[in-house]
């Protein structure tokens, strides 16, 4: 590969590239912070959108059928020190202090149940993770809750279907998708609006005025709130919906259920019978993905060489210059987090059948 070299009666420019080096130096942490952050692809978000519109219908359809709430461990937890307060002083019985215990209980069991059937923190379709088994089962638990009769037990059946819920997505999609409660979505949007709003407070409110970092805080920060506040608005939307829904559905409420238990089901059914074809279609999605960062990190290259040529020639301003190092160095860090999601990829691929060959020479 043939470079470039700056001849010696371009020294004088050397200067002019030092002062320059800050300037770098914040694109390159601006491109660091770009990469922190990776908004999951629209088909992950429009899944965990309405996952959390399901579970807002199971939590409401539960309160208004049972009187109680099955996702709220925090309530749920109080109400353990409170009634076991109020139990010690006679001014509850022991059944109240067991339905609180019981219902953190059930959300504990789910998502239990949810580390056994996927044993891994990150998506990764095939293997030994059962995420078509899990929506299947969390679909069985809310049809169960939908027509055994009573009120302790259909209500427990709904909160193990939320911890389940909740694990199976958190372990999906990481620590900053929880579906079945809103309280850290809402904590989360507050404190990233915070953050952007200060950023633009320091700078007077002007656009202008933010340096390549503070865009980057900025860019990162919105497209967290796009995932967060789309989040809450299906939960709140779900909700809704199972309101109306379980005065329209004849029977008792609590068969509103179905509608959600008919999502996660038919979407688990799907997924166990074509996790193939998702997965190579999937996997061909990445690859073409790798493919045009690889060619725009290419076309980047081959300009700033022409570039490098003209500053020779017409000792063009080494400021312009540095603005496309900085396009460049952008355009190489996507194509470096690309390559490292298909080498684990093609990792697990080969662990898989390494195992799948060492079982029959044990045998």
């Amino acid at each position: 590969m043939t470079q470039l070299q700056v001849p010696v009666e371009n020294a004088a420019l050397t200067p002019c590239s030092n002062k320059s080096s800050p300037t770098k130096k914040m694109r390159e942490k601006a491109a660091q912070i770009r990469k922190s952050f990776q908004r999951p692809k629209f088909w992950v978000m429009g899944f965990g959108w309405c996952l959390a519109a399901c579970a807002g219908a199971a939590n409401v359809i539960a309160f208004k059928s049972w009187n109680l709430y099955a996702s709220h461990v925090t309530g749920s937890t109080s109400a353990m020190a409170f009634r076991l307060e109020g139990y010690h002083q006679g001014e509850y019985g022991s059944e109240s202090l067991k339905e609180a215990c019981l219902l953190v209980f059930s959300f504990l069991c789910g998502a239990y149940a949810c580390g056994l059937l996927i044993d891994k923190n990150q998506v990764h379709f095939g293997g030994k993770a059962f995420y078509g088994l899990a929506l299947v089962l969390n679909s069985s638990l809310l049809t169960s809750a939908a027509f055994i009769p009573g009120r302790l037990l259909p209500v427990c059946l709904v909160a193990a279907a939320c911890g389940l819920q909740n694990a199976m997505c958190t372990s999906h999609f990481g620590a900053i998708i929880r579906t079945t409660h809103v309280t850290g979505t809402m904590t989360d949007i507050g404190s990233t609006f915070g953050r952007i709003s200060m950023i633009y407070l320091r700078k007077g409110c002007r656009c202008s005025k933010l340096n390549d970092v503070e865009r980057a805080e900025v860019g990162v920060d919105a497209r967290k709130l796009a995932v967060l506040f789309g989040l809450w608005s299906f939960y709140f939307m779900g909700g809704l919906f199972g309101v109306y829904m379980e005065n329209i559905i004849p029977g008792p409420p609590q068969r509103a259920l179905l509608l959600p238990a008919t999502f996660t089901g038919s979407v688990g059914l799907f997924y166990m019978a074509c996790r193939q074809i998702l997965k190579d279609y999937l996997k061909k999605l990445e690859r073409e993905r790798f493919e045009a960062d690889l060619k725009e990190a290419h076309d980047v290259l081959a300009h700033m060489g022409n570039r490098l040529q003209d500053l020779e020639r017409n000792d063009q301003s080494v400021v312009e210059l540095d603005e496309e190092m900085g396009h460049m160095i952008e355009a190489l860090h996507e194509v470096e987090a690309d390559f490292e999601n298909l080498v684990r990829t093609h990792s697990r691929i080969l662990e898989r059948t390494d195992s799948a060959t060492s079982k029959p020479d044990k045998a």
